[in-house]
């Protein structure tokens, strides 16, 4: 598959590419050149998609632990499907981990207990966020795909080169 080279070598590009992609996901907007935009949207298309495909694949399963007073307890505990693992562990190989930051005016304990069950932000934000929202789109409009989008900005100054936003719809 034909891809732009950025004018860099192969890890440096990937590198980049996966930074961009992971910071577009984060703050759902990015400003890029043109060349490096249109690489980024097909990556991202690409993760939109198998998130929008597997976020509310889940399987129940009941649990027999022993508790503190070595009781049996039976549990019933909501996990990711297989399929869904698959894509989660998938999506987690290529974007890069980013913490979650203390909002202004939120004190630490708050925070910690904001984030405690979340190891990854930007992937639950992936599959909690973005996916339902584009599959509810896609139900609607009764298509696929077009998550993203790009404004043109114009020419940078210094070396011209077409500068635009890419954000997420």
């Amino acid at each position: 598959m034909a891809q732009r080279k950025l004018g860099r070598t192969a890890d440096q590009r990937k590198a980049l590419l996966r930074n961009q992609v992971t910071n577009l996901l984060w703050y759902g907007r990015i400003e890029t050149t043109e060349a490096r935009a249109k690489e980024v949207r097909r990556v991202a298309e690409r993760l939109i998609t198998l998130a929008v495909n597997e976020y509310d694949k889940t399987v129940e399963v009941t649990k027999e632990t022993h508790n503190d007073k070595g009781q049996l307890v039976t549990l019933n505990v909501v996990n990711d499907a297989p399929s869904k693992l698959h894509a989660r562990r998938m999506i987690m190989s290529y974007l890069y981990e980013l913490k979650d930051v203390q909002k202004p005016g939120e004190d630490k304990a708050d925070w910690k207990e904001r984030t405690k069950d979340v190891k990854y932000p930007v992937v639950e934000k992936l599959f909690r966020e973005y996916a339902p929202k584009f599959r509810a789109r896609n139900e609607e409009k009764k298509c696929a795909g077009g998550y993203t989008r790009i404004y043109k900005l114009g020419p940078r100054r210094g070396d011209a080169a077409e500068m635009c936003v890419i954000e997420i719809l």
